[in-house]
């Protein structure tokens, strides 16, 4: 899977190329067999796409842990790497393991984990301001203009942070009030691991 096409080798040993768009998808489903097993690896937001679309329709579908496949690679000690070597290796991998079967998210989970990389990226550039803004306060402040700015940066990350807090709590509310209250009596546990639990579990 890649940001524009993606590759596809059957059991036969055949090697076909579709588009990464739903006209991509759509082509595929016609050239597919009924009762296939699709395997794909896990590609952030690349495989996300065609995996539901494939399970709405009813295809059998399986993401698979990219570190396994690399391992399976390297167990024949294939030196040559390209999209139709890796695909044609996740073939082979399939037809020699049991792969889990994939499940689609509901919109609520998708949005869920949406929120939770996003909150994530945040939380790492809030890290990196309050870290710059503290250098800057070593310094001496040479720069009021830039402590400002690294100010005005930090109270806007604040903002958005507690924005993605609060609709992440609300959806999990909607979802999952009883999990949510469970695990928020468990001493020590709180409410963003509570949340964090939830959506990676499904519950």
């Amino acid at each position: 899977m890649s940001k524009d096409v993606f590759d596809v080798v059957c059991s036969d040993d055949a090697h076909h190329q579709f588009d990464n768009t739903p006209k991509g998808f759509s082509s595929f489903l016609k050239a597919i067999a009924q009762g296939s097993l699709v395997v794909m690896e896990a590609t952030g937001y690349y495989h996300y796409r065609l995996a539901q679309y494939l399970f709405k329709h009813g295809v059998v579908v399986s993401v698979v842990n990219p570190l396994s496949v690399k391992r399976f690679i390297q167990m024949k000690l294939a030196k040559v790497k390209t999209d139709k070597s890796d695909a044609k290796a996740i073939c082979e991998y399939a037809l020699v393991n049991e792969v889990p079967l994939y499940s689609a998210l509901t919109d609520v989970q998708a949005e869920c984990l949406q929120l939770f990389r996003l909150l994530d990226s945040y939380l790492k550039k809030r890290t990196a301001t309050k870290n710059k803004l503290h250098g800057e306060e070593t310094l001496g402040i040479p720069s009021k203009f830039v402590h400002q700015s690294l100010k005005r940066d930090l109270k806007h990350l604040d903002k958005e942070v507690k924005a993605l807090e609060e609709r992440l709590l609300l959806l999990v509310k909607q979802d999952q009030q009883h999990q949510l209250t469970l695990l928020k009596g468990i001493p020590g546990l709180g409410t963003k691991t509570a949340l964090f639990l939830i959506v990676i579990t499904d519950g």
